[in-house]
């Protein structure tokens, strides 16, 4: 089977391995039809982080059971189904608490290898998400919007509730990127009446107000401090740092009200903040790894299939399996907001 691969920072390619077989009775053997480029890939691609040389990649896609363990009963052979990364096991205390991101029976090196035509699945039972039919009875928006829910839109989604978005409020998102965008489309779901995106970007912008941002803000640091305060005149009910610098997080902070809450989604990339800032206006911090499966299931499958949202929009470009380092470049190169894989057709 064919499946991209890290070589090197900046390098990519798609090459041959031996197919996944079960190993565990809790995996399944997923085929997968799409993938796709995230964020949090880019750190390994510009070597910002370190990544182990020939190592397979890819965290998000959709596709079919090909085979299941003797452990697993919920879903079988033939289903469609969300592949999430988060491989939460649905009975350790985190899962119970809805923080399937943060399963305490995750195995080690689960993430990686979605990027290619098979994919071994852990604690395939719970974990994994099942869609009502099969591919062919959906357009290809359509499953563009599922994939969205295997972590962007999921991701995005946490940083809403993480921050306590309700009806009415006012909610900042700090990033443009897929998460932030998925992260306006969240708020707008849970009923914000004003929600502000910073973005400097006139795609992303676009993308923001569609789907559901009522104010752009271009400026960084004080300078966006300035600009929130002058549209709020007391600061955001809610923010959602869907960044992770040392600017986002200091300046979605500062751009909270007395009492807000920042919901934080954005991979640190910093080992130490000030937390004094916090506590002088009563701000609370929460957020990290997403909750994908408890979420999808709970709420967003069910938008996605009613109509409430359309997440796949933020998929911009396409790429088959074999032009990967493309799909890569485009994402690095802010060409595309997120980049789309496709790896088999229906």
């Amino acid at each position: 089977m064919k499946a991209a691969t890290f070589i090197e920072p900046g390098k990519v390619e798609v090459k041959e391995y031996e197919k996944p077989t079960i190993q565990k009775p809790t995996d399944a053997i997923i085929r997968v039809l799409r993938a796709c480029v995230c964020g949090s890939d880019l750190w390994w691609f510009r070597g910002i982080s370190q990544r182990q040389a020939g190592s397979t990649v890819g965290h998000e896609a959709i596709g079919i059971v090909e085979s299941v363990g003797s452990a697993v009963k919920d879903v079988q052979a033939g289903d469609f189904v969300i592949a999430p990364f988060t491989h939460g096991c649905g009975h350790c205390a985190a899962c119970l608490a809805g923080f399937d991101g943060d399963c305490l029976n995750q195995e080690a090196g689960g993430n990686g290898g979605y990027q290619g035509e098979y994919l071994r699945f852990t604690n395939a039972n719970w974990a994994l998400v099942k869609i009502p039919g099969q591919p062919a009875d959906y357009s290809d928006e359509m499953l563009n919007n599922f994939l969205a829910l295997a972590d962007v839109m999921a991701t995005g989604f946490h940083a809403a509730t993480s921050a306590e978005v309700k009806q009415g409020d006012t909610v900042v998102v700090m990033g443009d990127g897929a998460v932030g965008l998925s992260g306006v489309l969240s708020a707008k779901l849970l009923g914000a009446n004003r929600i502000i995106a910073m973005s400097r970007h006139e795609d992303r912008q676009k993308l923001a107000r569609e789907f559901g941002a009522t104010d752009i803000i271009a400026e960084r640091g004080d300078e966006a401090v300035a600009q929130v305060m002058a549209l709020t005149k007391t600061g955001a009910d809610a923010v959602l740092e869907c960044v992770g610098t040392e600017q986002s997080v200091d300046t979605a902070i500062k751009v909270g009200r007395p009492g807000a809450v920042v919901g934080r989604v954005g991979v640190p990339q910093k080992a130490e903040m000030n937390t004094n800032n916090l506590f002088w206006k009563n701000i609370g911090l929460r957020g990290g790894i997403a909750s994908v499966t408890t979420d999808d299931k709970q709420v967003l499958l069910d938008a996605v299939l009613t109509g409430k949202i359309q997440p796949g929009k933020v998929f911009t470009k396409q790429f088959a399996l074999e032009d990967i380092q493309a799909a890569y470049e485009a994402m690095d190169q802010r060409t595309a907001i997120k980049s789309l894989v496709v790896v088999s057709d229906r």
